[in-house]
């Protein structure tokens, strides 16, 4: 992995454009910014390079932003949050209520355990707090969901969802 110097210079204005595109305010995707690489700086330990360091810090920023926006909007529908789970890109209001019931249709028809992990990982918890909750193991949490979510988006692509 590049030092942390090099990976913000190489990378600030690829995550500054993404968080702009998210959250459509310069001043919090400048804050946001500043967030992700300090994150990234405690965190760089745990960096497995699986998806690449822009992929992983795109990664953090997404998780910041919406963090920042259940604090901003406490009364974020779980649906809302839902569809931001499975796309960041939503259209309008219609579109993004209209994904979020396909999603909880595809979800209706999958395993409980399945069904549980991603609600509560929508819904902000860590993978540790969730393994603990569903009797298995962080990393198992972690596979479930990835393999939901891809499965999530796979159908929802070929249904012209996103």
């Amino acid at each position: 992995m590049l030092g942390v110097e090099e990976l913000y210079h190489r990378y600030r204005d690829d995550v500054f454009r993404y968080l702009c595109s998210l959250c459509h305010d310069p001043a919090l995707a400048e804050d946001l910014l500043s967030e992700t690489f300090l994150t990234a700086i405690q965190k760089a330990g745990g960096f497995r390079g699986e998806g690449g360091e822009k992929t992983w810090l795109f990664g953090i920023a997404r998780n910041l932003w919406l963090q920042a926006l259940r604090k901003r909007r406490p009364t974020v529908e779980y649906n809302d949050l839902l569809g931001l789970y499975v796309e960041d890109h939503v259209g309008d209001a219609l579109d993004a209520r209209q994904l979020a019931r396909r999603v909880e249709e595809l979800l209706a028809a999958l395993p409980e355990r399945e069904r549980t992990i991603v609600r509560l990982r929508a819904g902000g918890l860590p993978y540790e707090e969730i393994a603990a909750r569903c009797g298995i193991r962080a990393g198992s949490a972690r596979v479930i969901e990835y393999r939901t979510r891809q499965f999530l988006k796979e159908t929802l692509r070929k249904e012209g969802y996103l």
